[in-house]
């Protein structure tokens, strides 16, 4: 078995001195453009990788943070994440973002490259409920921040929102509305946020006396559509949908216009969390709305404190961030603008 190249494996190839691939690696005193592409070759040629905790141990400072989220293309995560890199560059550091993919072992692997990179310390959106990895042994003095989705380790900071409150005032609202045949539609059961919303939705259903129906087939466009056919085709169809996120807002939205569904008349819609052409749909859409910059502000801001008072194994604070209701039309309302009600 080869063993790991080292700095002067390097050295040797580039035909300079170990101190010279020093300078270049941490950037300590300037090298010359031709010393540092040979420098820059051979480290790609041997595959060299620099042991990144031990220059870190040695006083050596990124000034950069970890950011992981499931994945990009939700505006709330994509949202949340510009916040994390706005506070981070009011406090002169860069951002390493990637994406788990809802995969725990995909999150611990991304996590274990950032520490590597000596970056001062992560902020998550953790992987599905009770499967994250990650975990105070990985990280060692690295301060972490979950947000949105809360790990299971009181040694980390959390930011969360108002889940089960916001579904459950939201899933009462169709209910005054005079509907009977309330559907949950959500991605996965899961994820910590659509459980915790579904315990909401259910709250609401058995305090009015009302059968509760969900759904986890909002996957995708197509799975929605299938699933929303199904309904149509119910004896008794139902009357009002809540769905627990943007992406399942959406997809739910979408299926009914196509099958000809009119929204309020036939079956109301609302759903958890704004985005930006909610207002502009026609209708619009009725939704909980949750403070997602301010989540992400936040939670960036909770991990330069700890960062700045070097309290990693202090034990870690949960912060709820409340949400509110804004009613449109799709819901039922015939009022003209949104009404906001915290």
């Amino acid at each position: 078995m080869h063993s790991k190249p080292t700095m002067k494996d390097v050295a040797r190839l580039a035909g300079v001195g170990t101190m010279t691939v020093s300078r270049f690696l941490n950037g300590t005193a300037s090298v010359s453009k031709e010393t540092a592409a040979r420098v820059d070759k051979a480290i790609h040629e041997l595959n060299y990788r620099p042991n990144e905790m031990a220059r870190a141990l040695r006083g050596r400072r990124s000034r950069s943070i970890g950011l992981i989220l499931p994945y990009l293309y939700d505006t709330f995560f994509s949202g949340c994440g510009h916040a994390v890199s706005t506070v981070a560059k009011q406090h002169g550091y860069s951002v390493l973002i990637t994406t788990s993919n809802e995969d725990p072992d995909t999150e611990f692997n991304e996590a274990a490259l950032m520490l590597q990179r000596s970056v001062e310390g992560l902020i998550v959106i953790p992987a599905n409920h009770g499967e994250t990895r990650l975990n105070r042994a990985l990280l060692g003095r690295v301060p972490l921040v979950a947000f949105d989705r809360p790990i299971c380790e009181p040694a980390f900071d959390s930011v969360v929102v108002q889940n089960e409150s916001g579904a459950l005032r939201m899933v009462e609202h169709l209910i005054k509305h005079g509907h009977k045949k309330i559907f949950f539609m959500g991605m996965s059961a899961k994820v910590y946020t659509v459980h915790a919303r579904l315990q909401g939705y259910l709250k609401a259903i058995a305090e009015a006396g009302l059968e509760s129906y969900e759904s986890f087939q909002c996957q995708t466009p197509e799975s929605t559509l299938q699933e929303i056919e199904k309904h149509l085709r119910m004896k008794t169809p139902p009357t009002a949908y809540f769905t627990s996120n943007t992406l399942a807002t959406r997809f739910v939205f979408t299926a009914l216009l196509q099958l000809g569904v009119r929204i309020p008349h036939d079956a109301a819609l609302a759903g958890f969390d704004d985005f930006e052409l909610a207002d502009l749909t026609s209708p619009s859409l009725t939704v909980v709305r949750q403070p997602a910059q301010e989540m992400g502000r936040v939670a960036a801001s909770q991990l330069f404190e700890r960062l700045k008072r070097g309290e990693t194994g202090q034990p870690g604070c949960r912060t709820v961030l409340p949400v509110e209701l804004v009613l449109r039309r799709s819901c039922g309302c015939e009022h003209e603008g949104a009404v906001v009600v915290q």
